[in-house]
């Protein structure tokens, strides 16, 4: 029998963005007879909650503090981890890691991947592209395939980064479709209403993001009063953490929305709070692939959604969702009344997002893709 191929995943931080959410259920289905993994981190984000989920699944969690990029030593410290537990690939992940785990792997001839989660930044602040351009220097000469979230992900970063199209590959993440994901949201609706003393009639519109300026809370905000005006049982459940939230709490209050909109804070049952729901809104700016987006698909909840990035590829307009321009509170409110004064269409929708979760963005799927990526980048390095 072939001894287990050594998987180091290398990634900035465990907490609770989209890309670090991801490790739990992909490390869970690893089949254990071909792959021994093992998770580096870099830094500490929010005291890295999903260590002890990862952990739990038995698999190693060992932090390697680096603070800065220009931690000149850095690169020897990941060389002596790398040699230490005898990778056989490297995976990283963000934006650190990208950078100087593809630089210890290169310098070892380990292949390495890395998996892209974020578009190429507008940012016109000197430092962020600064970073973009170091990190895409880094891709395009230290790592072997970049795995991209979307098709449009990958078609940008051909475009604009100068890494080669045959490094590229789209890889769609997946969610648990398991029994226990899918939908009973008769409990869920009175328990939640209870939690958050809504009316028990109250039509329910709820978005879960990392709370920063790029996700677009503040448009769904001013989209609230016109929705209001044809839907007076309407309410708006946000459902995360982070930066923005106090601007975005001060923005509820100059629009008297204060009995309309809870902010919940971070979740750990996010299927519960969908089940709950009427209606999923992201009014993201930018987005490659927004996980959870399947996660509400998953609920079999109709979604409104900033069409930009790689929401397209998830969110077929009329069909499971509506799509609207970015940043437009009026097209959020058309979408969102209209939506919710139909009844019969809103559950049309939640079907048809069923069926399209279970075809493109299945766990099992994603993780068996990758399971035959890692298997063909050992081969073509002849290990």
């Amino acid at each position: 029998m072939k001894p287990p191929i050594h998987i180091t995943y290398i990634i900035d931080g465990l907490g609770m963005g989209g890309a670090e959410r991801l490790m739990v259920p992909i490390l869970k289905r690893l089949d254990a007879g071909r792959f021994a993994a093992r998770v580096c981190v870099l830094q500490s984000k929010g005291d890295n909650p999903l260590a002890a989920d990862i952990r739990a699944l038995g698999v190693p969690v060992d932090d390697l503090p680096i603070a800065r990029l220009r931690d000149f030593g850095a690169v020897g410290r990941l060389r002596n981890y790398l040699r230490g537990h005898r990778a056989g690939i490297v995976h990283t992940q963000l934006e650190f890691s990208n950078i100087l785990g593809g630089l210890a792997a290169k310098t070892l001839r380990l292949p390495s991947l890395s998996t892209v989660h974020v578009l190429p930044t507008d940012d016109v602040r000197a430092r962020t592209r600064l970073h973009q351009r170091v990190e895409w220097f880094a891709l395009r000469f230290f790592c072997d395939r970049v795995l991209a979230v979307s098709e449009e992900t990958r078609r940008r970063y051909i475009a604009e980064s100068g890494i080669p199209a045959r490094k590229l590959t789209t890889l769609y993440n997946g969610i648990d479709l398991s029994a226990g994901r899918r939908r009973e949201s008769g409990p869920a609706r009175d328990s939640v209403r209870n939690e958050f003393n809504l009316p028990r009639a109250a039509s329910l519109l709820t978005t879960v993001a990392v709370l920063r300026p790029p996700k677009g809370i503040e448009f769904m905000l001013r989209a609230m009063p016109a929705i209001l005006e044809s839907r007076p049982d309407a309410y708006y459940l946000v459902v995360g953490d982070g930066t923005h939230r106090e601007a975005l709490e001060n923005e509820t209050r100059r629009l008297g929305l204060q009995e309309r909109v809870v902010f919940a804070g971070l979740r750990k049952d996010v299927p519960r709070l969908l089940a709950a729901s009427d209606i999923f809104v992201l009014p993201t700016l930018t987005e490659a692939l927004p996980t959870v987006l399947a996660e509400a698909m998953a609920a079999r909840l109709p979604v409104v959604a900033s069409a930009v990035g790689g929401v397209p590829e998830m969110i077929a307009d009329g069909e499971n969702g509506i799509l609207v321009p970015p940043a437009q509170p009026e097209a959020l409110s058309r979408a969102c009344a209209a939506l919710l004064s139909d009844a019969e269409t809103r559950r049309g929708m939640g079907g048809r997002g069923w069926q399209i979760v279970q075809q493109k963005f299945n766990i099992e799927t994603q993780v068996r893709q990758l399971e035959n990526i890692y298997v063909e980048e050992m081969s073509r390095h002849g290990k």
